[in-house]
C-alpha cells in the first residue's frame, strides 16, 4: 500500500525523471573517454550551449504553464462535481508524467549547461550529450503532443464522471469478489471482549489484515473487526473487538494495523466511490446549477458501477481464521448511491424516471438484492410523488408500476 501510494504522488515521479535526467548528464562526462570507439562530431561546444539554453528556458515557462493547468481542473473539479474527486486527477498519471518531463528536461538542461561551463565534458562526452539532447527534444514534443491532446478533456465533468466511475467499480468489484477480505463474516461480538480503540481520531483508510492476523495468531487471541475503511474512529467507536489477554504491546500491535488518517481513500472504501457519484448528481440537482442531465449521468454511472459488482463471483478462501469481519451492505451502498438524488431530483420528473429505471435494471441483474432496489425505488417514488404535480406524479407511478409489475 505504501509503495502504491508512493508512485501516485506528483512529486515522486518527476523526482524520478529528474534524478535519471541529472544521472545521465553527469555520467556521460565519465563514460565517454570509456568508450572503444570516438562518436565525436564536428560540434561546437557553443552549439550545444544554445539548445540546452533553449530548453531550460522554455521547459520552465511550459512547467509553470502545466501547474497553473493543472491546478485549474483541481479546483474546477471540486467546484462543479466534488472535492471527493480531486485526488484523482491528482494522481492522473498522463498529468504526472507530463509534469515529470518538463522538470526532468529543465533539470538536464541546467545541468548540461553548467558541465559545459566548467568544460567536464571531453569531446567524445560533448558528443554523447547532443545525442542525448535530441532525444530530450523528441520525448519533449511528443509530452506536448499527449498534454494538448489531454488538456481538451482533463477536469471536465465527463472526465470527473468516468474517473469516479472506475475508482468506485474498481473497490466494489474487489469487494463484492471478497467482502470480508479473507477473514470470517462477523455476525456477532462475544460479550467478554475487549475494546480497542484508536489513539487519534481520523478515518480508516487500510486495514492490514496480515498483520491482524500475525498478531492475532502471536497471542492467542480472536479479533472483530469493526472499524473497516471508511468508518469513523474515536474515542466512542473502536476499531475492534477482541476475545483473549491482552497487553500494551499487543494492543498497539492492532492499532498500528489499522491506517487512521484525515480524509477517506478510495483504496479499500468501497462506499466513498458511491458516495462521490452520488455528490456529482445531488450538486448538479441544485437550483444554483439546475443540471438534471449530470444527474442522469451520474445515475448511468452508478448503473455500470452495481452491475459490475452483481457480476462478480465471490471467493470464500478463509486466510485469516484469527479474524472476523462485518463487510459493507447492500442497503447501505443503496442508500448512499440513490437516496440524495431521488432527494434532491424529486421534483424533477426526468430524473424519478431514471432513478426508476436504473433500480428496475439492477434488481433484474442481481435477484438476490430485488427487495433492496424495490424498495429503494419506492422510497423514491414516495418523494417524487410529494414534490410533483399531478400530472407527473401520475406518470411515474405509471411508470414504476410498468416496471416492477
Amino acid at each position: 500500500m505504501f509503495l502504491s501510494r508512493l508512485a501516485r504522488r506528483v512529486w515522486f515521479r518527476a523526482a524520478l525523471f529528474t534524478l535519471v535526467a541529472i544521472a545521465y548528464a553527469l555520467l556521460i562526462g565519465w563514460i565517454g573517454p570509456l568508450l572503444p570507439f570516438s562518436p565525436s562530431l564536428d560540434l561546437g561546444q557553443g552549439a550545444i550551449d544554445s539548445i540546452l539554453q533553449i530548453l531550460a528556458t522554455s521547459m520552465l515557462a511550459v512547467t509553470t504553464f502545466s501547474l497553473t493547468a493543472m491546478v485549474t481542473a483541481y479546483s474546477s473539479a471540486a467546484r462543479i462535481a466534488t472535492p471527493r474527486a480531486t485526488q484523482l486527477l491528482v494522481e492522473d498519471r498522463t498529468s504526472q508524467n507530463v509534469l515529470s518531463t518538463f522538470v526532468g528536461s529543465f533539470a538536464y538542461s541546467l545541468v548540461g549547461i553548467v558541465a559545459l561551463s566548467t568544460g567536464y565534458y571531453p569531446e567524445q562526452s560533448r558528443t554523447l550529450l547532443f545525442l542525448g539532447t535530441l532525444v530530450v527534444v523528441v520525448i519533449i514534443i511528443v509530452t506536448l503532443l499527449r498534454w494538448i491532446a489531454h488538456l481538451a478533456n482533463f477536469g471536465r465533468m465527463s472526465d470527473i464522471i468516468s474517473r469516479v466511475e472506475k475508482a468506485a467499480g474498481d473497490t466494489l468489484a474487489q469487494y463484492a469478489r471478497r467482502p470480508t477480505l479473507g477473514a470470517q463474516p462477523l455476525h456477532s461480538i462475544p460479550p467478554s471482549a475487549h475494546q480497542v480503540y484508536a489513539t487519534t481520531p481520523g478515518f480508516v483508510t487500510h486495514i492490514d489484515l496480515g498483520a491482524l492476523e500475525h498478531v492475532a495468531d502471536s497471542a492467542s487471541i480472536h479479533v472483530y473487526i469493526v472499524a473497516t475503511a471508511g468508518r469513523t474512529a474515536n474515542s466512542r467507536t473502536p476499531l475492534a473487538y477482541v476475545v483473549g489477554t491482552l497487553n500494551d504491546d499487543t494492543t498497539q500491535a492492532l492499532r498500528d494495523a489499522f491506517h487512521v488518517e484525515a480524509h477517506r481513500s478510495y483504496d479499500q472504501d468501497p462506499r466513498l466511490g458511491v458516495i462521490a457519484l452520488s455528490e456529482i448528481g445531488s450538486r448538479a440537482l441544485s437550483p444554483a446549477t439546475n443540471d438534471p442531465g449530470t444527474a442522469i449521468d451520474a445515475l448511468a454511472a452508478l448503473e455500470r458501477v452495481f452491475t459490475l459488482m452483481a457480476e462478480q463471483e465471490r471467493d470464500e478462501e478463509l486466510i485469516y481464521p484469527h479474524l472476523w469481519l462485518s463487510p459493507v451492505s447492500i442497503e447501505d451502498l443503496t442508500e448512499d448511491g440513490f437516496r440524495p438524488i431521488a432527494r434532491d431530483g424529486a421534483g424533477m420528473i426526468e430524473v424519478g424516471l431514471r432513478v426508476q429505471k436504473v433500480l428496475a435494471s439492477l434488481a433484474a441483474a442481481s435477484p438476490q438484492n430485488y427487495g433492496v432496489f424495490r424498495s429503494a425505488a419506492a422510497n423514491a417514488e414516495r418523494r417524487g410523488v410529494a414534490s410533483l404535480n399531478r400530472e407527473d406524479a401520475r406518470a411515474l407511478r405509471v411508470y414504476r408500476r410498468e416496471l416492477w409489475s
